[in-house]
């Protein structure tokens, strides 16, 4: 999913996002504003995982949203 897409589709996408990564905040996932960087700083933090697997986290779950 384009960049774009994720941070103008922001406030419909952080429901999905919320669910998917239960560990995750409303008031986190207003913060990252769709930023995929973000997202995935933040997943690896709350997660524990090495930035190479959050990064694959995240991709794999937007991949999902097509």
């Amino acid at each position: 999913m384009n960049r774009d897409i994720i941070q103008g589709n922001w406030n419909q996408l952080k429901g999905q996002v919320q669910q998917h990564w239960g560990k995750l905040t409303g008031d986190e996932l207003d913060r990252v504003e769709g930023r995929r960087k973000e997202l995935v700083g933040l997943v690896q933090e709350r997660y524990g995982y090495a930035r190479e697997q959050a990064e694959r986290e995240v991709d794999s779950f937007l991949q999902t949203l097509h």
